[in-house]
């Protein structure tokens, strides 16, 4: 690492800029998160415990359907919504303000306080990956739900608010800024090449794992250090097209990244979020959208630099992190 030049990159997904610049940190293999989130140590029963229904929000659906009492996964609504699914969409005359609308759920992942998601099996994965996408269908019923996101954060400096293992799910009347970025991003790539460019992106010194559906890498142009995507090998728009055997097959590498993220960075907060694409598509844009998910390790803090510019400074290249997470020994 010593002397390695900084480099300035772009990611032809996201059209976001990143400064890479190693002298900044210490060795990619020494990074260990400074706040190591351990829910064991935590209280022993939470509202979200199996027993405890009574005390959260309406339930929406559980798993096994038939199931009175021994639940799996859980489906509800958040006791305090950042949106109202009550309410009537309305616009005000300049377009600039709409009411609240929208969904706000939370998805319960284990009936037991101290099981988070990695200690689940494949299966299991796969069942809180099932309700995901259940719970996408129900919502694209609404024609007022343009975009639907899903995300995961674990830890209080990540944002999670209850340490019982659980993700959210969120429904809005618009497409976020975000995500129009991306798509306008996916588009300019495909009418210049013909191809998607997530089919298209660099993998070479950049994989970390790969399953018979899924690769795991670390992105050319990450934002973050050891940040990582989960990319579906054959084109897909929606992540809500999941089948039961793909789900495990994702299920099975998405605890494999987060067990290797733990050992490596010391149990670090983090966020994941599927990035999908809008419920409605025109028939032109099925060509340049795919689906991924992304994990972001919370190891550094956001500062003027990158709320100024919506540039990031990485100091950990790419290839470095791929190479740290891919020699990761798991215990048996």
């Amino acid at each position: 690492m010593a002397g390695r030049e900084p480099e300035i990159r772009t990611d032809k997904v996201t059209n976001r800029w990143v400064v890479f610049s190693p002298s900044r940190a210490r060795r990619p293999s020494d990074f260990k998160s400074k706040d190591s989130f351990n829910p064991r140590n935590t209280q022993s029963e939470c509202p979200f415990c199996i027993g405890h229904e009574h005390e959260c929000a309406p339930e929406i659906f559980r798993f096994p359907s038939e199931s009175a009492v021994d639940w799996k996964i859980r489906v509800i609504e958040n006791l305090y919504p950042a949106v109202f699914r009550d309410l009537q969409l309305n616009h005000n005359c300049d377009g600039l303000v709409l009411t609240g609308f929208g969904f706000h759920d939370v998805v319960i992942e284990s009936p037991a306080h101290a099981v988070h998601l990695s200690d689940l099996s494949p299966p299991e994965v796969a069942e809180v990956l099932l309700a995901y996408k259940k719970r996408i269908h129900q919502l694209s019923l609404h024609l007022s739900v343009k975009y639907v996101q899903v995300f995961k954060n674990h830890g209080a400096s990540a944002g999670a608010s209850m340490s019982h293992s659980h993700s959210q799910i969120m429904a809005l009347p618009i497409v976020p800024p975000t995500v129009s970025s991306r798509l306008d991003c996916m588009k300019g790539y495909f009418e210049q090449t013909g191809k998607c460019s997530v089919c298209e992106m660099p993998v070479k010194d950049l994989l970390i794992d790969e399953s018979t559906h899924y690769i795991s890498i670390v992105p050319f142009a990450a934002t973050f250090p050891f940040e990582i995507w989960i990319v579906p090998r054959d084109h897909s728009p929606h992540f809500h097209e999941l089948d039961s055997e793909k789900a495990v097959d994702l299920g099975g590498l998405l605890k494999l990244m987060l067990q290797k993220m733990s050992q490596q960075l010391n149990n670090p907060p983090f966020n994941f979020m599927i990035h999908t694409s809008p419920l409605q598509l025109t028939d032109s844009m099925l060509s340049y959208t795919h689906w991924f998910l992304q994990i972001v390790p919370q190891l550094t803090g956001v500062g003027g630099f990158e709320l100024g510019t919506g540039c990031y400074i990485n100091s950990v290249f790419p290839e470095d992190a791929a190479k740290v997470l891919r020699e990761v020994n798991l215990p048996k």
